[in-house]
């Protein structure tokens, strides 16, 4: 196996395992929320909490070392070749929104279940529980165009 296919194939399994860990957050979460239960949604909250210090984090940091060394062993310009300069950028809104608004958004959908159950604020926390999965469907989705424009090598410009 050459470095190039090497570090293709890190690259993939990391993407594997980031992609991975957001469905599946979101998918576990739906499902707590269903059970109006506020240990169990406190509990699967700090899961997903937990699982973005364990793989969604370490997974950015192996997709952009594996993609980069894997284009730059590979010869592909990657602020040239097109399709991977859009999928560096898909996924760095995927690591802005996030950044800015689904580890924050977490932080108080978290806090928030902690609350004694008879004065709990269901309202507020439907609302942010909302947000939370619509900022967090963005990051899923950004990155899974990128993907998709990875594997399928999409040929659009490069603004370089």
């Amino acid at each position: 196996m050459n470095i190039y296919s090497a570090l293709k194939l890190l690259h993939l399994g990391a993407v594997i395992l980031f992609l991975g860990n957001i469905i599946t957050g979101l998918f576990w979460m739906r499902r707590a929320d269903r059970t109006n239960d506020l240990s169990l949604i406190s509990f699967t909250m700090k899961g997903i909490i937990a699982s973005d210090k364990w793989f969604t984090i370490p997974g950015v940091i192996i997709i952009t070392a594996g993609g980069f060394g894997a284009a730059v062993s590979g010869g592909l310009p990657l602020l040239k070749t097109g399709w991977i300069f859009w999928s560096i950028v898909l996924f760095s809104i995927s690591g802005v929104v996030f950044a800015i608004k689904v580890v924050p958004l977490q932080q108080k959908v978290y806090k928030l279940t902690f609350s004694e159950a008879e004065g709990f604020d269901w309202s507020l926390y439907r609302s942010q529980l909302k947000e939370w999965e619509r900022w967090g469907l963005i990051a899923l989705l950004t990155p899974l165009a990128a993907m998709a424009m990875m594997v399928l090598k999409i040929p659009v410009a490069s603004i370089f």
